[in-house]
């Protein structure tokens, strides 16, 4: 079953009065489960195909659907603005169904491991009753290794260790589709290695969708589903 479904997405920005077609006539579909990578060029639009995905960036034309949401149905995207009931139905569905994983981690400085992972349950309902939280925090942070390192603050952890916070955060709302900028691009070969293979061990176990934005050839050649993109035209995937 697609959880993702892309049809006809452009999107075109205006840099000093010149047109830039960053995404231009995008179809893709993605599967629930699948580990999948956009792959591309610096400057290829896999990055704004991705915040697409992530309904961070609106598109000019096309369609999305995200877990059977048509997304933009009724919206006019020519306009270029969103109207405030779109604006509260992409927050909503932000919320609900993505999550994200930044290349710069994104933690917050003054909570420790656990405050930072259990964060976004505080942020409104979920999809599991509140007296499961701690038990589904603790398992969380067994599966990316970090126990024993709950009560730690950002600072104290290295590079590898907070990406492993950042993604253990992630997964904390059980969103169904995990979206990922460059995960490993702020890391060393052997901490970039150990947090790939967590993700795909996680994929694997909890049928969590993973998509990444991505150069990196170690991602590529481990995803299930490649997307390659070229000057904003998918040329494969």
């Amino acid at each position: 079953m697609n959880l993702v479904e892309l049809k006809g997405i452009s999107k075109t920005y205006t840099m000093d009065k010149v047109q830039v077609r960053a995404v231009d006539d995008a179809s893709i579909s993605i599967e629930k489960g699948e580990f999948a990578a956009i792959s591309g060029p610096s400057g290829s639009g896999k990055s704004t195909l991705l915040n697409i995905i992530g309904l961070t960036d609106l598109p000019c034309a096309g369609s999305l659907i995200l877990n059977g949401i048509d997304v933009y149905s009724g919206t006019d995207l020519t306009a270029g603005k969103v109207p405030l009931a779109l604006d509260r139905k992409l927050t909503e569905l932000r919320r609900t169904q993505l999550a994200f994983i930044f290349q710069s981690f994104n933690l917050i400085p003054v909570l420790n491991v656990r405050e930072n992972v259990e964060f976004p349950l505080t942020l409104g309902k979920n999809s599991f009753p509140k007296s499961e939280e701690k038990d589904w925090i603790d398992f969380l942070l067994e599966k990316v290794g970090l126990s024993d390192r709950a009560k730690h603050k950002p600072s104290e952890l290295s590079g590898g260790q907070r990406q492993r916070v950042a993604i253990a955060r992630a997964l904390v709302t059980k969103a169904p589709l995990i979206l990922a900028d460059e995960p490993t691009a702020n890391l060393d070969s052997k901490n970039g290695e150990q947090i790939l293979a967590l993700m795909k061990k996680l994929n694997e176990e909890l049928g969590t969708t993973f998509v990444f934005s991505t150069h990196d050839k170690k991602i590529v050649e481990m995803a299930n589903h490649v997307i390659k993109i070229a000057d904003g035209k998918i040329i494969e995937g």
